[in-house]
């Protein structure tokens, strides 16, 4: 009986140091009983919604404790500030510009009240810290406990209020409604970033899972948790955390090839995160934007930006590019708004001058491609290089990317001098096949990874096709085999996501 109450206990009670995640035994058994009502309820629609809703608090409330009282002051805030703009902009339906101010003034609150949590909770220790060094004052950092994924979570209620502003999109009609959009689980903590337009006609729609829908989600789910629990996990602790923990014991051909394994592990890790996300809300029937598109394939920065956390880089280029200008008012200024956002999408991954510097250097590279493609080649924004252009820009592309991702990991800059002092001074190449031999399962998890990115997409078609015409036997096989896989290779400890962080 003590045993019974102990486990009924830790179930209901948060555990910072192991919180709930998608790789987690806790969340599989979880989410098998979650399902099972879930398809219970299947013909509802209210007690479905709030059978959801109260099980995402649950959820984040296991990632975060008492900070799920913050997803519901944002949820409250702008459900009700959204309403009052759209009433007011109804009431002034003849004359527009009458009440401008006032619905003006209700969007000035909404960023306040999410940007103000999102800055006190993320970035109060470090402007506190560099105020505090201007003015020559030690400063002892606030102990200041960061939610999980309230960067995710604000962007996204943030920017349905912005879309109710500019009357791109209805608020919707109950707040439990909007409570299921803000907090529902698959992509609470760590995105994608879905917007209220695509996600809000999808809520009170009849409930319809296809084999289709199915097979992908199975398919997307075996391949996040792969990419995850097997790849990033493994590579990570078994190498790449080495090399940056200390880059001056290593060569500097061990260096490179760290910084190899780390983009690959950021890779992994996100957009396994992003596949699994995908692949459980498709399980719900609902439906995702792709985040990731094979982003290191990418010929050019702003190419990257197009295939590397999708959901994001189409949210500041809405909601911060856009309305900075975009390229409305001249070359100049469509160069100053990159730079600009670029940089805020630096400080968004997290409070540290090395964000701000890997936004910058993406600004200014995105910049010179602008320049270099209208000014130089002539080219439009369609062009794509062929042949040997298109390996050389794909190259070039993947080594900058590789440069700034040395900067996004070593939040000491002391970090990036001393891996590129190696590389430089002291690469050692004799040393190359000693490495790849003495970590032979992380370089070949390393390949995998890469040449993956250069699977045909109709390969991944045909194979959910075949999977679409299997029975519920064969989804359980696979998911098992998957899960034995894991435990196999797996650390003892569950290792959090990267952008938990963010």
């Amino acid at each position: 009986m003590d045993i019974i109450i102990n486990n009924l206990t830790n179930l209901l009670t948060y555990d910072a140091q192991s919180p709930i995640i998608f790789s987690s035994g806790l969340f599989l058994v979880l989410f098998v009983g979650f399902t099972l009502v879930y398809y219970i309820l299947h013909r509802t629609f209210t007690p479905r919604i709030a059978f959801v809703t109260l099980f995402s608090y649950y959820f984040y409330y296991k990632s975060s404790g008492v900070y799920f009282l913050l997803l519901a002051v944002v949820t409250l805030s702008d459900y009700l500030i959204a309403r009052a703009i759209h009433n007011n902009k109804e009431y002034h339906a003849d004359d527009p510009s009458e009440g401008r101010g006032y619905r003006r003034f209700l969007l000035v609150l909404s960023l306040l009240i999410d940007l103000g949590f999102l800055g006190y909770f993320k970035y109060a220790n470090f402007f506190g810290a560099n105020f505090a060094l201007i003015m020559g004052n030690n400063f002892q950092p606030w102990d200041i406990f960061l939610p999980v994924g309230i960067s995710f979570f604000t962007f996204q209620s943030l920017s349905y209020t912005i879309d109710v502003y500019r009357g791109d999109l209805r608020p919707l009609g109950s707040l439990l409604d909007y409570a299921f959009y803000v907090s529902f689980f698959p992509q609470l903590v760590a995105g994608p970033i879905v917007r209220a337009r695509d996600f809000a006609p999808q809520i009170r729609k009849p409930l319809v899972i296809t084999n289709r829908m199915i097979a992908m989600g199975v398919y997307l789910i075996i391949i996040g948790v792969f990419k995850k629990a097997v790849i990033s996990d493994y590579i990570s602790i078994n190498f790449v955390d080495r090399v940056f923990d200390n880059p001056l014991r290593y060569t500097g051909v061990e260096n490179l090839l760290g910084l190899l394994g780390y983009a690959m592990q950021l890779y992994c890790d996100f957009s396994g995160y992003s596949d699994m996300a995908i692949g459980i809300a498709l399980l719900l029937g609902f439906h995702f934007p792709v985040n990731f598109n094979a982003p290191f394939k990418a010929e050019s920065v702003s190419d990257f930006w197009r295939r590397w956390h999708i959901s994001l880089s189409t949210w500041i280029r809405d909601y911060i590019y856009i309305s900075l200008g975009g390229n409305r008012k001249g070359n100049f200024r469509a160069c100053v708004n990159i730079f600009i956002t670029m940089l805020l999408g630096g400080l968004w991954h997290g409070a540290s001058w090395n964000f701000v510097l890997w936004g910058a250097l993406f600004g200014l590279a995105q910049v010179a491609h602008r320049v270099f493609r209208l000014n130089i080649l002539h080219h439009d924004r369609h062009y794509h290089s062929r042949g040997i252009k298109r390996f050389f820009a794909v190259m070039f592309t993947f080594m900058f990317v590789l440069f700034t991702f040395m900067v996004f990991r070593n939040t000491n800059l002391q970090g990036v001098v001393d891996m590129l002092t190696q590389m430089f001074t002291k690469f050692h190449p004799e040393v190359f096949v000693q490495c790849v031999t003495g970590y032979v399962w992380v370089f070949v998890l390393i390949a995998f990874g890469f040449v993956s990115h250069w699977v045909p997409d109709s390969w991944t078609n045909r194979f959910v096709a075949y999977l679409s015409k299997c029975n519920l036997l064969v989804y359980v096989v696979l998911l098992t085999a998957v899960i034995y896989i894991i435990c196999q290779v797996k650390t003892s400890d569950v290792q959090p996501f990267i952008y938990f962080q963010f």
